[in-house]
């Protein structure tokens, strides 16, 4: 696999798998390690553009005049951002708060490029996820590939409970393709020798 001269600013295996999908391998991973709580009164969307910008900056300040992208998804139930559940029960509340309900995935993504220069996206998508019954949830529950992830993964088991889809799949997984391309050919990437 070609390689790619950019930084991206996370370990999230499927932030690279995508990455890989659409043939732009990063020359390097570095996770930005950031405080990620949010702000008193900070909108989902004002937040996750936020967390997408700070990690961008805290990796390129330790490798100026690279290009590093950094991206930050959440799930967004109204005005409501879904933390990481830390234990079935927190992951049984979850599943209730989405069952039958539309919500959306908010995913921003920050490029900065060898000049310094910063640009942000914002990649908005709609779900419809059926009602689950109890033992949907209790069966969810139980494969825990929920760990670790805002809500869920849609790229798992819980595919078959979402009804529809508007927007930008790759960004429910973590990273929306369309717009990542687009900033890092903005951003000059060119392949490493």
């Amino acid at each position: 696999m070609v390689c790619y001269n950019f930084i991206l600013a996370s370990g999230s295996p499927q932030r690279k798998q995508l990455l890989e999908q659409v043939s732009l391998s990063p020359k390097k991973i570095e996770p930005a390690d950031i405080d990620e709580t949010p702000l008193k009164f900070e909108k989902p969307s004002a937040y996750v553009k936020r967390m997408a910008k700070e990690k961008c900056l805290h990796v390129a300040q330790k490798y100026p005049g690279e290009i590093v992208l950094a991206c930050d998804t959440v799930v967004v139930c109204g005005q409501k951002i879904i933390q990481k559940a830390k234990n079935d029960a927190e992951q049984e509340c979850i599943m209730k708060m989405l069952s039958g309900k539309t919500h959306r995935v908010l995913s921003a993504v920050s490029v900065i490029d060898a000049k310094g220069r910063l640009s942000l996206k914002l990649n908005t998508t709609k779900i419809l996820m059926k009602s689950l019954t109890e033992k949907e949830i209790s069966d969810y529950i139980k494969t825990h590939e929920w760990i670790g992830c805002s809500g869920y993964k849609i790229e798992g088991c819980l595919a078959a409970f979402v009804r529809k889809i508007i927007g930008s799949y790759s960004g429910v997984v973590g990273l929306p393709l369309y717009e990542t391309r687009n900033m890092l050919i903005s951003a000059g990437i060119k392949e490493e020798i």
